[in-house]
C-alpha cells in the first residue's frame, strides 16, 4: 500500500467511527474489534494488500507503542478519584503487584515446561503478557473524574500501575538470556531494577505532578489574565517525567501514571482549600464560587480530552498493523492454547489469589478475573526485548504467541464486555 492509500484508509476509518459510534455502542463489539477486522481483511489473511513485519519494523513499533502507552497512562491517571487513600487503593495495588507477579510465574512455568522455552525466554514471555492494557479496555475504564465505580477503578488503576511493575521481570528475563546485567546472585537486578527504579519512578512522578499543579494554581491566582495551554501542559508533563525517569534508570511508565494522579490530587486539594474561606465568609454569589473551582477542573478536563483523542488515534493505527501481521497459519494450536491458558487459568487464578482477604465483593472479583485485556503494553515490551538483542528464533516464537494472545483478547473480551458490564451494573443497582 502507498502512503496515499494509508491516508485514505485511516481517514475512512475515522469518518466511519465518527458516524458509526452510536451503532457500535449498541452492538456487542468494540472499536478495537472493528479496526482489527479491517487489518485482517486487508492483511495477509485477507486481500494481502499489505504485510507488516514486526521483526523488521520492531524499532518503529517500539516507539509507536511507547507513545501510545504513555498517553493512555496519563489519561487513566487524571481520571483517578481523589483523595488517594490506602483503603481505596488496596485492591488495585494487590492486582498490580501480587496478581501480576503470580501471572508472570504461571506463564513462565507454562512456557518453560509445556512450550519448552529457555527459562529466560519463559520469564520474559510472562512479563510481556502479564500487564493488562489501559488502551484497549475503554469499556471497563473509569469514564470521568467523578466515576466511583469500584470495578472500573480497580481495573483502570491496575492497568496504570502494572505497565511499570512488569518492567523488572522483563529485565530479569533478558538478564537470564545474557542481554542484561543482573549482578551477583541478582543483586543488581533487585537493588536497581526493582527497588531504585520503582521508588525513583514514583518519586519523580509525584514530585512533577504536584509541582505542575501548584504552578498552574499560582499562575491562575496571580490576578493576571494568562492563557494556559492545557494540551501542552499535559504533553510536557508526560515528556519531562518520562525523559527524566529514563535518564536515571527509573520506570518511566510508573512515573507518568503517578504524575497524573498527583496532578489530579493536587488540583483537587487546592480547589477545596479555596472553597473553605468562601464558605466561612458565606458568599452567596454562585459565579464567584464557580470561578474558584474552574482553574484545576478545567485543566484536568482539557488535558484529558486531548489525550483521549490521541489515544483513539494510536489505537486505530496499532490495531490495524496488528491485523496486518497475521497469516492463516499463525493460528496454531500452540498459540491458541497459550492464549486459553492466560484467559482461563493464569488471569483468574492470579486475581483470586491476589485479592485474597481484600474485602472486594465476589462479583467484582469475578469480573476482574475475566477482564484482563492484553494489548498495546504487551506489544511494547516485546518490541523492547527485540530491540535489546533478543535472538531471532526466540523473537519469532514470542511474536507468534503474543500476537495471537492479543488478537484473541481483543475479540473474546470485546464480545463479552458489554453484556457482562450491563449485567454487573444491573446487579449492583438492584442491590443498592
Amino acid at each position: 500500500m502507498t502512503i496515499a492509500s494509508w491516508f485514505v484508509l485511516i481517514g475512512a476509518l475515522m469518518l466511519s467511527m465518527g458516524f458509526l459510534t452510536v451503532i457500535i455502542n449498541r452492538l456487542p463489539i468494540t472499536s478495537s474489534m472493528f479496526y482489527l477486522a479491517v487489518g485482517i481483511l486487508i492483511g495477509p489473511t485477507g486481500f494481502a494488500l499489505f504485510h507488516f513485519n514486526p521483526l523488521e519494523q520492531s524499532g518503529f513499533l517500539e516507539i509507536l507503542t511507547e507513545c501510545a502507552v504513555l498517553i493512555s497512562l496519563f489519561a487513566a491517571g487524571v481520571k483517578m478519584p481523589v483523595p488517594v487513600s490506602f483503603k481505596r487503593w488496596r485492591s488495585p495495588i494487590q492486582l498490580a503487584f501480587l496478581s501480576m507477579l503470580i501471572t508472570v510465574a504461571l506463564v513462565a512455568a507454562f512456557g518453560y515446561y509445556l512450550l519448552q522455552l529457555p527459562l529466560g525466554a519463559a520469564i520474559l514471555l510472562g512479563a510481556i503478557i502479564a500487564p493488562t492494557d489501559p488502551v484497549l479496555a475503554t469499556d471497563v475504564q473509569v469514564r470521568h473524574h467523578g466515576d466511583e465505580d469500584h470495578l472500573r477503578f480497580a481495573l483502570t488503576c491496575e492497568a496504570g500501575m502494572n505497565d511499570g511493575t512488569a518492567f523488572p521481570f522483563v529485565m530479569l528475563g533478558l538478564g537470564l538470556l545474557g542481554l542484561h546485567e543482573l549482578g551477583e546472585y541478582g543483586s543488581q537486578w533487585f537493588l536497581i531494577d526493582i527497588i531504585w527504579a520503582t521508588v525513583a519512578g514514583l518519586g519523580i512522578g509525584v514530585l512533577f505532578g504536584c509541582l505542575l499543579g501548584y504552578l498552574v494554581w499560582y499562575v491562575r491566582s496571580s490576578g493576571e489574565k494568562i492563557t494556559v495551554l492545557h494540551d501542552f501542559l499535559g504533553l510536557g508533563l508526560i515528556a519531562s517525567v518520562y525523559g527524566l525517569s529514563l535518564s536515571v534508570d527509573a520506570w518511566g511508565f510508573l512515573a507518568v501514571f503517578a504524575a497524573a494522579v498527583a496532578l489530579r490530587q493536587t488540583e483537587t486539594s487546592l480547589v477545596l482549600k479555596k472553597k473553605q474561606p468562601v464558605a466561612r465568609a458565606k458568599l452567596q454569589d454562585a459565579k464567584i464560587a464557580q470561578e474558584s473551582d474552574a482553574p484545576f477542573q478545567h485543566l484536568s478536563e482539557g488535558t484529558l480530552i486531548f489525550n483521549e483523542h490521541l489515544e483513539r488515534l494510536s489505537e486505530l493505527v496499532l490495531i490495524i498493523l496488528l491485523g496486518g501481521t497475521l497469516f492463516i497459519d499463525s493460528w496454531s494450536w500452540r498459540a491458541v492454547g497459550f492464549a486459553a491458558f492466560i484467559f482461563l487459568v493464569a488471569r483468574p487464578l492470579s486475581v483470586y489469589i491476589g485479592l485474597w482477604r481484600s474485602g472486594m465483593p465476589m462479583p467484582i472479583r469475578g469480573m476482574s478475573a475475566w477482564f484482563g485485556v492484553r494489548g498495546i503494553g504487551s506489544l511494547y515490551y516485546l518490541m523492547y526485548a527485540i530491540q535489546h538483542g533478543l535472538p531471532q528464533d526466540l523473537a519469532l516464537e514470542l511474536i507468534h504467541l503474543v500476537f495471537i494472545a492479543i488478537t484473541l483478547s481483543i475479540f473474546i473480551h470485546g464480545v463479552s464486555v458489554k453484556p457482562l458490564v450491563r449485567r454487573y451494573e444491573k446487579l449492583f443497582k438492584s442491590s443498592d
